[in-house]
């Protein structure tokens, strides 16, 4: 009935059968329910509707809680109860020079009577979910330990096995285990509860550094990498490994290597041996788990470098790949390559969703992974086939010197995608002629077109040589805050952003880089009178029905730049915020900010202080409030004592990271 080869990452498929497929494919599609929580594996237990106790609420990723007691009526009523400010301006007292960054993007988990949450800086503490009380804290600093480098951390995971209660975190180098009821490091896990993640992993690693979740399914914690040298400059760089450990004893249990070595399936996609010395090829992101099968989802990101791949010829597995392996083993089970030859710094970037739907009455377990292209590439979770036909189509060559851009990337076919993709003329800002024929004049300084059209060679003393602009750009489409699914109606929920970059290739200083060409400036287009130079929106919410997969809503995620001197007086409806914010759904509403300005520093006009709560059906706005800086974490949401709450992260360059709680009165 399918037609992919997952492995082997099959092209284009005979057109007839491909179109034989697509009607067989998508008759009766039915979205039933979301990851199952019934009781028949040891594995996946029910989740407690009034707690949070995943990052994303549960292991497939759907930011979804049933809980009902706001809704439509009342939540005008909400307000705030408690604020909780980041243990990490504590340090300051201690510690003034260090660095701390506002952009606080951690989501907490609560399980029982605690929140447990992460900080930049690699603290870990648990409070009171009624009060914000500060019930215990892990403070690395008191070890000795100042690897944390204050950038960004999303969070924890937990784990139970009888009376033994854990708290898992990455802490700057290291994998932490906590007992949850005291704080205190788990003595038997590593080295007295601590795992030096930076060591016996390649010789071309010299440090550590990850954001993200750790994942714990079944009895395995899983940790992927974000930077394992000092720079991404050279040509030798160290895989992105991902690894399994054993959550008792904190022993390896497996480690993938996204770069397959001699004699590995996907070793031929290397030509000339590169794969040899190229890296990277990371989880930066969230992963997603599925315990009832004992399997983890990784999204993967471009192999080094993210724009210039003459030294790595040939599709390069895994980049860019979602690949699922054996939770227990650190086998591959499947993979699917969304990017060949990557060229576009399009990585994987947002936890996979998952997803059951029925097909001529078949029930099938699915997997949705949300792009920075503004795709859903949709598979059978269990065996990779795509729901729907994904094609393989001609892109565009590349002509700069010693490159060798893959001939097609895949499309799939349905849904629609979720923002735009490529860019022309009729794309460009019209609110007035003056500003229109502006935005066509800067336009031209670069090489543009469709999708997937490669990155060039600056050369200033050719017009249009300026770079290539990118639609979408490196920031998305989708980011990291990813989607959301309603497991009762089968809707998916997706924040993305329209905003393009520049990536003009220049050669290195060989004393910095080794390779031919690196990312050089600009990196975004100039603005027409400080404005956007695409129409609107400019920042979007899309909902799509995966009964069908027809779009069933777009919005923008809020009013935008309508306040602009050129634009004040034209009565114009919401444009949409410039920012990566992740989406919140309850049983009653959507929630959804508008991101903060600190985690979008490369945008102008990025981020704004609104939270707001949507009707699902409609995309309606039935709430808002405005808070002191945008929001940059996931937001939640937990019962405690028969109260509903609503927790989200703010922060930016001018207001501290913290948590902002709301509740009914």
């Amino acid at each position: 009935m399918f037609l992919f080869q997952i492995i082997a990452d099959k092209k284009t498929p005979d057109s007839n059968l491909f179109r034989t497929s697509m009607i067989i494919i998508t008759i009766g599609i039915l979205v039933t329910s979301c990851t199952s929580n019934g009781d028949s594996e040891p594995w996946e237990k029910p989740l407690n509707p009034e707690d949070w106790p995943h990052y994303a609420r549960d292991l497939g990723s759907t930011k979804y809680s049933p809980l009902e007691q706001i809704g439509h009526d009342n939540v005008d009523q909400l307000e705030i109860v408690w604020k909780w400010e980041s243990a990490d301006y504590d340090l300051l007292e201690e510690y003034p020079d260090l660095e701390i960054n506002n952009n606080f993007q951690t989501t907490p988990i609560k399980i029982d009577d605690k929140i447990y949450t992460t900080t930049s800086m690699g603290q870990a503490v648990a409070l009171n979910p009624s009060t914000g009380e500060v019930l215990w804290t892990y403070n690395p600093y008191l070890l000795g330990d100042r690897t944390p480098t204050g950038r960004t951390n999303r969070g924890l995971s937990y784990w139970k096995d009888g009376s033994d209660e854990r708290i898992l975190l990455g802490s700057g180098e290291y994998l932490i285990a906590l007992d949850a009821q005291t704080g205190k490091l788990v003595q038997d896990f590593g080295t007295e509860g601590r795992v030096h993640l930076a060591q016996d992993i390649d010789d071309r690693v010299t440090r550590y550094r990850w954001a993200s979740v750790p994942l714990v399914v079944r009895d395995v914690v899983i940790v992927g990498s974000q930077a394992l040298a000092e720079t991404r400059n050279w040509q030798k760089s160290p895989p992105g490994y991902v690894r399994g450990f054993d959550v008792r004893t904190g022993k390896l249990k497996w480690r993938f290597n996204p770069i397959p070595q001699a004699g590995e399936p996907g070793n031929d996609t290397w030509a000339d041996s590169s794969w040899a010395y190229t890296g990277h090829g990371n989880v930066w992101t969230l992963m997603t788990g599925d315990a009832e099968t004992g399997t983890v989802f990784l999204p993967l990101k471009t192999t080094t470098n993210d724009w210039y791949g003459g030294h790595r010829k040939g599709d390069n597995l895994y980049g860019e790949s979602l690949v699922a392996l054996n939770s227990e083993t650190g086998e591959i089970r499947w993979h699917y390559q969304t990017v060949h030859h990557g060229l576009w710094d399009y990585d994987l970037p947002a936890a996979p969703n998952l997803v059951n739907v029925r097909i001529d009455g078949q029930e099938i377990k699915a997997v949705a992974q949300v792009t920075k292209q503004a795709f859903i590439f949709f598979f059978n979770r269990e065996t990779g086939e795509p729901i729907w036909p994904i094609e393989e189509r001609p892109v565009l060559p590349s002509d700069v010197p010693g490159e060798q851009a893959a001939g097609t990337q895949p499309f799939p076919t349905w849904p629609a995608p979720f923002d735009l993709q490529g860019i022309t003329e009729e794309d460009l800002v019209d609110f007035t002629p003056e500003l229109r024929n502006e935005a066509i004049e800067i336009l031209s300084d670069f090489v543009y077109g469709p999708m997937y059209t490669p990155p060039t060679v600056r050369d200033d003393n050719l017009p249009g040589r300026m770079g290539t602009v990118m639609m979408p750009g490196w920031v998305g489409g989708a980011n990291w805050g990813g989607a959301a699914i309603d497991p009762e109606t089968g809707v998916i929920y997706i924040p993305s952003v329209t905003s393009p970059n520049v990536v003009a290739l220049e050669p290195p200083d060989p004393e910095i880089s080794d390779f031919n060409f690196v990312r050089g400036l600009p990196r975004e287009v100039s603005m027409p009178q400080g404005l956007p130079i695409l129409k609107p929106p400019y920042g979007r919410i899309t909902a799509i029905d995966l009964n069908t997969g027809n779009h069933i809503w777009m919005q923008p995620n809020g009013p935008g730049p309508i306040d602009h001197p050129l634009l004040k007086d034209m009565d114009l409806p919401w444009l949409g915020q410039r920012g990566r914010p992740a989406p919140l759904l309850t049983k009653t509403l959507l929630f959804l900010g508008e991101g903060s300005e600190g985690a979008l520093s490369i945008l102008p006009i990025a981020g704004g202080p609104a939270f707001r709560a949507w009707d699902k059906k409609t995309g309606e706005v039935i709430w808002e409030v405005e808070l002191e800086a945008g929001t940059s974490g996931a937001p939640m949401t937990y019962m405690i004592n028969g109260k509903q709450h609503l927790l989200v992260a703010i922060g930016d360059h001018e207001v501290r990271g913290q948590y902002v709680v709301f509740a009914l009165p």
